[in-house]
């Protein structure tokens, strides 16, 4: 109750009379659904349909209740009106034969896809060949050929059944529903594009009958406003636009279809977004969750203009994507929720929003263009050079556009098309992907790898900084702002890194594994210790509050960030965190570009404190540890020693205290291996690590002499690394009085220098 009132508190006079209104409209709602059970009616498309002359056969036969009459009529429309989504039904011959050609194996890629699909197997998630049986599949006696169609309120994977009660009171997050992720990626719909793709490409009708089955099943089992499949604005926009794909993949004039498909999904499409409008999250959830509502209102009103209702949507849309998309991409192209899962996210909702406003001719076009272009620069300084961006904040395993089955953290398609939307070659990696074809490019870029190497450079506002060399190494430090708003995407990870040395990731963020269904797990992966930070006396940065909130949050700053050029080939990252306070940790990184990276972490306490420095490597390493050596090999190649300075080290490797696992897809969890290096001391002290990337002059100790500086014994040389304190003073006078962290008599005196960390080498 506390919480609730104080929340009131917090709002103003718009949002407590937006929210009145919800709840009278909602309270509304539940009356009417109580007196008489919503229930689909395809008269109701005739009003839905908006008044011109090309409908004036469907109209009429919607009128005299001749529904096949109907869908031959709106199936010959849409054959031929012009195109105004990124694929239309007269692209499908010259369009699929130019994928066989260019993608030779396409094909047969789809088939096992969709032959999957067609068993009744479902790849979700983290999840493999998940399968939602009916418990009385009676329904399908006389369709032998499509068997298993899915129960679409079961969780398989916990064998819990979400309750078909009025949508608003559907407890989703309550694990007695079962993971509402799984549930809701199903209904999604997304699989109608791999059907849709291998229909297409193979021409087996087969496919297209699943579609078109599963339809007409899920609208039998989710009646408007009832069960989990309504009580999520955002599931629903992502189910809208999966339809969208739909009408042109399976729309054909002359097919003898047993159901007339087109009425039912233009009727639902419509009752669907009408029900997104009533209900945008402007309050609830007013980031990516917004963006998604918005974007299925845009595409849905520019793209079926008819409905009569798609130029009112429209306008909404267009009207919310521009005002948040200032909101919520920052001045450095990144995304406000600090999570890079989230942030390709939005980038795909730019893309797709550009495509359309471009195939109709919307002057809007340009405003997306910029969104697109910003955020997809950013994302291309993200992913390193496969393709792969780091899982910094929670990863949820959805797409958008998941027409080829790639891992949701392989960004190739999103940068592929930005590059050909955009006409920047530089955003694409390696050669041309399929899905470019798909969005209704002509082309796509091929350029060597040489002309893609791209400088360290940092997102300052959104706080990453990336360290880049043309050999493939990628470090990227996370020293941004706690998320956004209520944090409900954020990790406790300030001042954690990743790195990726010659293509291959090292260290790794361990990803997130669930949201609801398991709180230990789900506070566990977010906490700092299962990232790569530094943790005091056993405790974390942050301390979360349910699955979205936080009690306590640490706040992070950059204290110096100097990417060197090429002649010097060094970058240098100084930063700082307040979430163990009084207690401060900063951190300080010099990687030297294929030869070493050094960081050092500095305790700033009074008294005897226990540090512990956690690092976690991706499972294709084979990790051992002698000493304060650690030895990383791949099983073929050249290895990697990581040494510190001083500490203990241990070795965890799917380890019951929890260390030493790591979640590659939500829904997953995988053993890895951890190593924490523990320091107990009277502060201040530190604690240094080294990474040596030349094998030709390996490391081989560590150790901290007078004035903080750093030595390092290698076979062919002694390097020694001095780092310099900044001066706070100067630090805090340069931020807004409520961001500085601490006060006058707290601080110590620092000196000054022009380089946070001098290098010195030799024989």
């Amino acid at each position: 109750m506390r919480r609730l009132l104080s929340r009131v508190a917090r709002m103003d006079r718009a949002e407590l009379a937006w929210r009145g209104a919800a709840a009278a409209r909602v309270a509304g709602d539940r009356l009417r659904a109580a007196v008489s059970q919503p229930r689909w009616n395809r008269h109701g498309l005739h009003a839905a349909l908006a008044l011109l002359p090309e409908l004036a056969a469907a109209r009429t036969a919607l009128a005299a209740g001749r529904w096949h009459d109907a869908h031959r009529a709106l199936s010959r429309h849409f054959t031929g009106a012009p195109r105004r989504f990124v694929i239309h039904r007269a692209m499908k011959d010259a369009l699929a034969d130019r994928i066989r050609r260019e993608f030779p194996d396409s094909a047969r890629e789809a088939s096992i896809r969709a032959n999957r699909i067609l068993a009744g197997e479902y790849d979700l998630l983290g999840y493999r060949g998940l399968r939602f049986s009916k418990p009385d599949p009676s329904d399908l006696r006389d369709r032998p050929d499509l068997p298993d169609l899915p129960d679409w309120h079961r969780d398989p994977v916990h064998d819990r059944r979400a309750p078909q009660a009025f949508w608003s009171s559907v407890p989703y997050l309550d694990p007695v529903c079962g993971d509402h992720k799984i549930i809701w990626e199903l209904n999604r719909h997304q699989h109608w594009l791999a059907l849709g793709r291998a229909y297409w490409l193979t021409g087996d009708a087969t496919y297209r009958a699943r579609a078109v089955a599963e339809l007409t099943d899920w609208m039998q089992a989710n009646p408007p406003l009832t069960g989990i499949n309504w009580a999520s604005m955002l599931e629903l926009a992502f189910r809208s636009l999966s339809w969208l794909w739909a009408l042109p993949f399976f729309v054909e004039p002359d097919a003898d279809d047993r159901q007339p498909w087109t009425v039912d999904l233009l009727l639902g499409l419509d009752r669907q977004l009408a029900h997104v409008e009533r209900n945008l999250s402007y309050y609830f959830s007013p980031n990516t969750h917004l963006l998604g509502e918005a974007l299925a209102l845009y595409v849905a009103g520019r793209a079926l203009p008819e409905l009569a209702a798609s130029a009112r949507r429209a306008a909404t849309g267009r009207r919310i994507l521009a005002i948040e998309m200032d909101r919520q991409i920052a001045a450095d192209g990144g995304h406000c929720e600090r999570s890079t899962h989230y942030h390709r996210y939005t980038l795909d909702f730019c893309l797709l929003a550009l495509a359309v406003a471009r195939a109709t001719g919307d002057p809007m076009a340009a405003g997306f263009e910029r969104a697109a272009d910003r955020l997809s620069s950013a994302a291309r300084l993200l992913a390193d050079d496969s393709g792969r961006l780091p899982h910094f904040g929670d990863d949820d395993g959805g797409t958008l556009l998941p027409l080829t089955g790639r891992a949701p953290d392989d960004a190739r398609d999103s940068l592929a098309i930005a590059a050909a939307l955009l006409n920047r070659p530089d955003l694409q990696i390696d050669g041309a992907v399929e899905e470019t074809l798909w969005y209704g490019e002509s082309h796509a870029f091929r350029i060597p790898r040489a002309a893609r190497q791209i400088a360290s450079r940092a997102l300052p506002e959104t706080g990453y900084y990336v360290s880049r060399s043309a050999n493939g190494d990628h470090l990227v430090i996370d020293a941004g702002p706690h998320g956004y708003r209520n944090g409900g995407h954020a990790h406790a990870d300030a001042l954690s890194l990743t790195f990726t040395t010659r293509g291959v990731p090292l260290l790794i963020d361990p990803g997130t594994a669930c949201y609801t269904t398991d709180p230990e797990l789900r506070d566990r992966l977010r906490s700092s210790a299962m990232h790569n930070t530094l943790t005091v006396d056993g405790r974390s940065q942050s301390l979360p509050n349910g699955p979205f909130h936080w009690t306590h949050v640490a706040r992070a700053r950059m204290n110096r960030w100097a990417p060197g050029d090429h002649a010097f080939g060094f970058d240098l990252f100084d930063g700082a965190h307040d979430g163990y306070a009084p207690i401060e940790h900063r951190r300080a990184v010099l990687a030297r570009h294929g030869d070493l990276i050094v960081v050092a972490d500095f305790v700033d306490a009074e008294g005897r404190h226990a540090a512990a420095v956690h690092w976690h490597f991706d499972p294709r390493w084979i990790v051992e540890v002698g000493g304060r050596r650690v030895t990383c090999s791949l099983r073929k190649g050249a290895a990697i020693d990581v040494v510190v300075s001083d500490g203990v080290v241990e070795l965890f490797h799917g380890d019951a205290s929890g260390l030493g696992w790591y979640s590659p897809a939500y829904g997953r969890v995988e053993p890895t291996t951890t190593v924490r290096v523990t320091r107990e001391a009277d502060g201040p002290f530190s604690i240094a690590t080294v990474l040596g990337l030349d094998a030709a002059n390996p490391v081989s100790s560590v150790e901290w002499l007078a004035a903080a500086t750093l030595r390092i014994h290698r076979a062919r040389s002694i390097d020694e690394v001095a780092f310099a304190e900044p001066d706070v003073d100067k630090l805090f006078r340069s931020q807004p009085n409520d961001e500085r962290r601490t006060t006058n008599d707290e601080r110590r005196t620092r000196n000054d220098k022009d380089r946070l960390c001098a290098v010195s080498q030799g024989s």
